[in-house]
Formats: structure tokens, C-alpha cells, sequence
């Protein structure tokens, strides 16, 4: 283990990347299904993938496995063969990809806006490996990738063909072409008050596609029937494919594989002080890996990660494929600063936020669907994560507070980009950022300040 925690920043994380990949890969050939795994994974890849899609209904859960894990090497394929170095950011990107594969990536969909951002940088001369990251982040609009090579533009899916194909292919390019200028502009939104940056850009890239390709076209997909509240898109997935779920299934796997990262670092020799340090931390830790050591980063990421689950488990999610991905696409944060220190008052607010819009509804006389556990609000509070910042510099108390805008706000942007863009909640911190934050500025003094203020007196 001392050689373990003597590798460099970079090998140790792909290292790690190489272990999330082969947990997966190893679940797969675990599960009851294991005999359909191939058929499974061929309907992951044939069928549209619209938020919010079940993959465990759709392919079942070895084929969902089987497709996190292969695409988990892609990845780790793409940071080796281009001579990256992965850093916090890449683990991010990373985690966050993984994440998305259990209902809305797949080994199929990504490839098109992968090489749009292999194209950027033959047009523009620059390395492979200092854009993996975009590469990863530009598989946030894979949704539409697949409705394009599968459906595009009926009702329903018909299969692979070559107008889809080459439809696929240039709207696919051109994201990836332009996507990583956009990644560049993008902290400047929100002023890094949102781990999920890459949102901003892929969002808007999805709303501008959503609008030319269907909207401004006459082109309506109808609604599935019986879609939840937040699926009432076009050509949405069936609410009652959300039902295909097992909290077995997902607990057994990820209480494994979070307990093991744990035991890991303590055997690397990660100390309870070294880790409430960075609980009680009195800044935002950018990279954790990098400013902390990377057995304290595994250690977060078996402390968060389990941390995650066991709220999940607490409101009574239901754990269909949809509910495991976003286990992984919140935990995705851990190497950017987030930990069960500044997630709690997150957390709480969601639940706050709940109590006081079922309320409200209540006295005006409404039709109140999102309470804690509703499937739409679950992934909403995932990706709220990514307002830890504002906890970690201004308190528990705005923490909480961005979180309750968050919940007001997350159910209503899927109709702007048409399910098309996995990034939504990313895209609502955003855009909580820029209503918060200059007030914070203005009126609030952050925590440091607080602290030397009060020290003076």
C-alpha cells in the first residue's frame, strides 16, 4: 500500500478509474440476468435514451452493468491513449460519465461528440490529452445522439439508417467541435459557485438543437402515456418503466465498493484527523487529491459515497437504474470539494423545500406531485450537490437556501431542452449561481470574513 499512496496523482487516479470500470464489469457477470447480458446491452444501444431512462428496464441489470463498465474503459482508454494526466476535474468527468450509463449513455452513443472534440483539436493544433476531459463532458447530450440515429424524426424508433447515421454524425461533430471553447467560458456563469460547469455549456448547446431540430421544424413527438411529471416531453420514457428496481441489488454493489474504497485508504494510511480535515476545512478544497493527499480522497469517496446511499435509502428512493446513476453522478464531485460537511445543509434544504411546496400547493389549491422521494426530485437533489460551494464559503444556512431554489427550479427546465441534455440540474445550479450569488456578494459576509470579524472584537 505505501507504493499505492507514493504514485502520483495522475496514475493513482487512473488506477482508480481501472477499479470503478472493473467493479462494474465484475457485478455484470454477477447478476440473476447474466444470460441476456448481450441482448440486454444490444436494446440499451437500439432504443432511444431520453431522460429519464431506465436502462435496468430497458436492457436489464447485466447489460446495465456490463455497459457502465465497458464504457468506463472507453474512458480510461481515451486518458491513457492520449497521453492525459487526470486530475480532479478528469474524476468529475469521469464518475459523472460512469453515472449516466445506467440511463442515458451508452458504449454506442458517445463516439459522435468524441470526435468532434478530436476534431477541434486537428483544426486548432492542440493535444488530444489536455481535451479528454471535453471529450467526456460532451457525452452530457448523448440523449439526442441516440434519438437521432434510432427515431429522429417519427414517433417511434426505427432503427439505424444512414440518414440518421449522418445527421447523428454532423450534429454529433459539431458539439464536440465547439463545446470546448464553451467549457472554458463557462466557470466565468457562475464563478465557480457550480462543480457542474460543464452544464452551462452542453445545456445550451441542447436547448439551441432542441428548438432547431423539432420545434422550429413542426416536428412533436407525443408524450408517452402515463410519463411522471418530469417526463412530459416528447416521445418521453414510460413513468412505468421507473418501477423496474432493485434495492438489493444497488446496495449490495455499492456498499461493496465503497466500503472496499475505504478500507483501501486506511491501509494507504489515511488518518481520521486528515479527513476531518477536510470536513471541517475553512475553504472550498478545490482537488482534494492534489491539496489533501489521494488516501484522503478515497477515503471521501467511501464516506460520501455511503453517505449518498444511505440518504437515498432514508427518503425510500426507488432504486431503478436511474436512482444508481445519480449515486455516481453526485459522488462525481468528491475530488472537486464535496463531502458530507457541506452536502448535509444541501440535503436538508431539498427535504425543507419539499414540505414547504406541498404546502403551498395544498393552501392554492394545486396538484402537488414532487415530494422527496418522486424520481424527478431525487435526480434534482443529486446534481443541487453541486452548489457545495456556497456552503463551504457563506454557511450552512445559504447552502440550504440554494438548495430550495434549486427544487423550485429543476423540475421546470427538461421542457426547454426536451430531455435531450443529462446536464439539467447541472445547468439549474447555474442558473441559481447567477440569481444567488451577486446578492450574496452584496449582502453577505462569508464565513472567513465572519470568523476575523469576530476574532477582532
Amino acid at each position: 500500500m505505501k507504493k499505492l499512496k507514493n504514485l502520483e496523482e495522475g496514475s493513482f487516479l487512473k488506477l482508480f478509474f481501472a477499479f470503478f470500470s472493473a467493479a462494474f464489469l465484475i457485478a455484470a457477470v454477477c447478476m440473476p440476468d447474466r444470460n441476456t447480458i448481450f441482448s440486454g446491452l444490444w436494446q440499451i444501444l437500439s432504443q432511444p435514451a431520453k431522460i429519464s431512462t431506465n436502462y435496468f428496464a430497458v436492457g436489464g441489470y447485466a447489460a446495465t452493468f456490463l455497459n457502465m463498465g465497458l464504457v468506463g474503459l472507453c474512458c480510461l482508454g481515451l486518458y491513457a491513449l492520449c497521453g492525459a494526466t487526470p486530475n480532479n476535474v478528469s474524476t468529475l468527468a469521469f464518475v459523472l460519465t460512469l453515472g449516466f450509463c445506467s440511463w442515458g449513455i451508452n458504449i454506442l452513443n458517445i463516439w459522435p461528440t468524441v470526435l468532434g472534440v478530436v476534431l477541434y483539436c486537428l483544426v486548432k493544433k492542440e493535444k488530444l490529452g489536455a481535451n479528454v476531459n471535453a471529450m467526456l463532458f460532451s457525452t452530457g447530450i448523448a440523449p439526442l445522439i441516440s434519438d437521432l440515429l434510432v427515431r429522429y424524426p417519427n414517433a417511434e424508433a426505427v432503427g439505424f439508417n444512414l440518414p440518421g447515421l449522418a445527421v447523428t454524425l454532423i450534429v454529433g461533430f459539431c458539439i464536440g467541435f465547439f463545446l470546448p471553447a464553451g467549457l472554458a467560458h463557462s466557470p466565468k456563469v457562475h464563478k465557480g459557485f457550480d462543480l457542474y460547469s460543464a452544464a452551462v455549456p452542453v445545456c445550451l448547446f441542447a436547448f439551441f438543437l432542441n428548438a432547431t431540430l423539432f420545434k422550429t421544424m413542426g416536428i412533436e413527438l407525443p408524450a408517452a402515456p402515463g410519463a411522471a411529471p418530469l417526463l412530459v416531453l416528447p416521445a418521453a420514457p414510460s413513468a412505468d418503466t421507473l418501477q423496474v428496481a432493485s434495492r438489493l441489488t444497488v446496495n449490495l454493489f455499492c456498499g461493496i465498493l465503497f466500503g472496499l474504497c475505504i478500507v483501501f485508504a486506511l491501509a494507504m494510511g489515511c488518518k481520521p484527523k486528515q479527513y476531518w480535515a477536510l470536513l471541517t476545512a475553512p475553504e472550498h478544497v478545490g482537488s482534494v487529491s492534489s491539496q489533501m493527499g489521494t488516501e484522503v480522497f478515497l477515503m471521501n469517496v467511501g464516506v460520501f459515497g455511503l453517505f449518498i446511499l444511505a440518504y437515498y435509502n432514508i427518503i425510500g428512493a426507488s432504486f431503478n437504474g436511474v436512482t444508481m446513476g445519480i449515486i455516481f453522478c453526485m459522488l462525481a464531485t468528491c475530488n472537486s470539494g464535496s463531502h458530507p460537511g457541506n452536502v448535509w445543509p444541501i440535503m436538508l434544504g431539498y427535504v425543507l423545500a419539499s414540505f414547504l411546496a406541498g404546502g403551498l400547493s395544498g393552501v392554492a389549491g394545486g396538484n402537488f406531485t414532487f415530494v422527496i422521494n418522486a424520481q424527478a426530485i431525487a435526480v434534482g437533489l443529486c446534481f443541487a450537490n453541486g452548489l457545495s460551494p456556497i456552503t463551504s464559503k457563506y454557511g450552512w444556512f445559504w447552502g440550504m437556501v440554494a438548495a430550495v431554489m434549486h427544487y423550485f427550479l429543476v423540475t421546470s427546465v427538461p421542457n426547454l431542452h426536451g430531455g435531450f441534455c443529462l446536464y439539467n440540474g447541472g445547468f439549474t445550479a447555474a442558473v441559481i449561481c447567477i440569481l444567488l450569488v451577486p446578492e450574496l456578494e452584496c449582502f453577505c459576509k462569508t464565513k472567513a470574513e465572519r470568523k476575523a470579524l469576530k476574532a477582532s472584537k
